[in-house]
């Protein structure tokens, strides 16, 4: 019994210590003193729920495991984005985070014991697959996931290149669970891609925050400025507007989030953090210098906007730079830090809230759009059963079904129209048409 005295001591003196530099540490080591450390009998019922497992439980159990079962329970017990590390589970966080792993390409996070979609990635099999923002995971595989863990449930997810995993979902507004069978791959995010829409008006999608997805913004406007001079049958010649497209993008790296917004911005605070602790305080402000000049700018969002996107939706909005549309983003405004153990391992813990240059919290509340536009639906009309010529006993065959390719094609170029592929964008570029016309550089009054 003594060796497992000495081993719970140890770890309740060690966890204030655990993670980040020597100066988080001083701190956590200022604040938790000698009273406010554990009191002696928990440790001792700590101690003797650990020795009954150890002896009693049905199958042998490492004292190892039950050390790292207990780590990790300290941890996921506080919200649903803290969580413990195994040494692979560090690393496939860092894979991710360089934009390259295997499985499914979707963020996910906790909610009340199931799994929540927080955002399908741009050309990953779970968009591909039709997964979306809001989707609830109930069952992997057939096997429920309530109460397994986050960590858990992505190891779950994640996998071969080739293999597959079934999912069943629960989806706001359907009637039963939906069932999706998705073949892994290796996950690739190109983060930061762009494209001239017509005339002269700029438009880029930012997939996820990566570490270089800064770098690579700035990269892609430059790209568009250039592209933009030599557009044809432009009155004007050069870009006249940029539309950033942050729908369904789950956050990723807050410096990354912080450069995009400086590169658009003079002046004015960027994002600013509070936690307990004096080195989660950090206050970001933007230095001088808009790559556009002031040109108008248009930010798009959804419910699957979350963390470093609405960083950047927020700051853009309340230094009145940039016109907000779509619909209201995902609401997490907390910051994760990533304090590596040693051996591989680290823990990835809340330490701060993030507020926009006006003061607000966005956790649980998210970003809410200067203008509304909700993502249409568009369903083939299932017109009442009718009678029709070709139903009739006796009827005539047509003579020549000349109109039939003509048709398919119609359909094609319909199906391929902006305002229905996607209205959302359609009608975010038809506003930045208009504050261009009105120079105006988005503000909206």
């Amino acid at each position: 019994m003594l060796r497992i005295y000495t081993a719970v001591l140890l770890l309740s003196t060690l966890l204030p210590a655990y993670g980040g530099t020597p100066e988080q540490n001083s701190a956590l080591n200022e604040k938790v003193t000698a009273e406010e450390r554990l009191p002696l009998q928990e440790l001792r019922l700590f101690t003797q729920v650990f020795e009954q497992i150890r002896q009693g439980y049905v199958e042998e159990v490492s004292d190892t495991e039950l050390l790292e079962n207990a780590i990790a329970g300290l941890v996921t017990g506080l919200d649903p984005h803290s969580t413990y590390l195994k040494a692979d589970d560090y690393g496939d966080l860092q894979e991710s985070a360089t934009g390259e792993y295997g499985g499914l390409g979707m963020e996910v996070g906790a909610d009340n014991g199931m799994i929540r979609v927080i955002s399908p990635i741009d050309d990953t099999p779970a968009a591909k697959a039709g997964i979306e923002a809001g989707d609830l995971i109930v069952e992997m595989n057939d096997s429920p996931v309530r109460g397994i863990g986050l960590q858990k449930a992505i190891d779950k997810l994640r996998g071969e290149k080739g293999t597959s995993i079934k999912l069943t979902i629960y989806r706001e507004g359907e009637e039963g669970p939906l069932t999706f069978n998705i073949v892994r791959d290796v996950i690739q995010i190109s983060a930061v891609r762009s494209r001239l829409l017509e005339q002269s008006f700029g438009y880029v999608r930012i997939a996820q925050f990566q570490a270089s997805s800064g770098e690579d913004f700035i990269e892609e406007v430059e790209k568009l400025k250039t592209l933009s001079l030599s557009v044809e049958g432009s009155a004007t010649q050069g870009l006249k507007g940029l539309v950033i497209d942050l729908r369904n993008n789950p956050g990723g790296l807050v410096p990354a989030s912080v450069k995009i917004a400086d590169a658009l911005l003079d002046s004015g605070t960027v994002v600013y953090t509070e936690g307990r602790l004096p080195s989660a305080n950090h206050r970001f402000e933007a230095q001088a210098g808009d790559i556009l000049n002031g040109l108008p700018v248009v930010v798009l969002i959804n419910g699957g906007s979350a963390s470093a996107s609405e960083i950047v939706a927020g700051a853009l909005q309340d230094n009145r730079r940039a016109a907000i549309v779509g619909t209201q983003s995902f609401g997490k405004g907390s910051v994760q830090t990533v304090m590596p153990l040693g051996d591989g391992r680290a823990v990835k813990l809340t330490t701060a809230r993030y507020y926009t240059p006006n003061g607000r919290s966005i956790q649980a509340e998210g970003i809410v759009p200067d203008i509304v536009i909700e993502r249409a639906e568009i369903r083939p009309y299932m017109a009442p059963d009718r009678v029709k010529e070709a139903d009739l006993d006796g009827h005539l065959e047509a003579e020549e079904k000349v109109n039939k390719e003509n048709d398919s094609l119609a359909d094609n170029a319909e199906n391929q129209s902006p305002a229905i592929s996607d209205n959302q964008l359609y009608e975010t570029l038809n506003l930045l048409k208009g504050f261009h016309l009105l120079g105006r550089n988005s503000i909206i009054d």
